[in-house]
């Protein structure tokens, strides 16, 4: 491995403890077997219908990203809507401010009550998809986006990225998707690269800074088979810090 060029360094690092809500960036996040430590451990739900937030699909949820999250010490899920103060969640506070900003009657809920302990005994919700344990994307990728899209705002939040890494653009590339099957460390973590990260509608809707733009779908659709980033399995779990290097292995 000394022998590898480093390809890029760490620039951001995100979690996302409930999941379609704003993620949490931190200066360093510990990565195990299957996912990253407090990642997606709650969903947003219609309480009528039990239906899981789906901002990709369905307008009335597309205010979702706009609501803010983070975790406290004890790993208790605190969210905040615009406009608005933290407050705990699970908890009937913050059900009610999401609901008035939503329009309709919705609720935090744990995905398992191994989560929920020992704060909460309401419902339960499951995950709506099964997630890859690391979501990479790096600045090269953004850069020939831009490229393609120069009056786009290709921010790393429209595509929700566990890890982005700092690297020089490649012409004509979006270098990550090229290397599915290869094996890259980042600092102490070892990961392999499993499948491109196909992108959905979320990727176009409005977040705190840019505006609503389908044509960041389009172009990747044009250009990149739907793709931006890739998903990674974990050989070798590790705690990831800003500023650590990317090598291939």
């Amino acid at each position: 491995m000394a022998g590898e060029a480093i390809l890029g360094a760490v620039s951001q690092l995100w979690r996302y403890p409930a999941s379609s809500l704003a993620g949490e960036r931190l200066d360093a996040i510990s990565v195990g077997l299957k996912t990253v430590d407090g990642d997606r451990l709650f969903g947003l739900v219609d309480t009528a219908s039990g239906e899981i937030a789906r901002p990709d699909r369905e307008a009335k949820w597309h205010k979702v990203p706009l609501i803010r999250t983070r975790l406290t010490e004890e790993r208790r899920l605190e969210v905040a809507v615009p406009g608005g103060g933290w407050l705990p969640a699970p908890d009937p506070r913050s059900d009610r401010a999401v609901s008035a900003f939503l329009g309709f009657e919705a609720s935090i809920r744990p995905f398992g009550a191994e989560i929920a302990a020992p704060f909460y005994a309401g419902p339960l919700t499951e995950a709506r998809y099964a997630k890859a344990p690391i979501h990479l994307l790096t600045t090269a990728s953004l850069a020939r986006l831009k490229a393609l899209h120069p009056g786009g705002a290709p921010d790393p939040r429209r595509f929700r990225p566990n890890i982005v890494v700092d690297m020089d653009p490649v012409e004509g590339a979006f270098p990550e998707t090229e290397w599915i099957g290869r094996k890259l460390a980042v600092g102490d973590l070892l990961l392999t690269v499993s499948e491109p990260c196909r992108r959905c509608g979320f990727t176009i809707i409005a977040q705190d800074g840019f505006d609503t733009d389908p044509g960041i779908l389009r172009n990747l659709v044009r250009h990149n088979a739907h793709n931006l980033g890739v998903y990674c399995t974990v050989d070798r779990p590790a705690r990831v810090g800003i500023g650590a290097p990317m090598r291939f292995v």
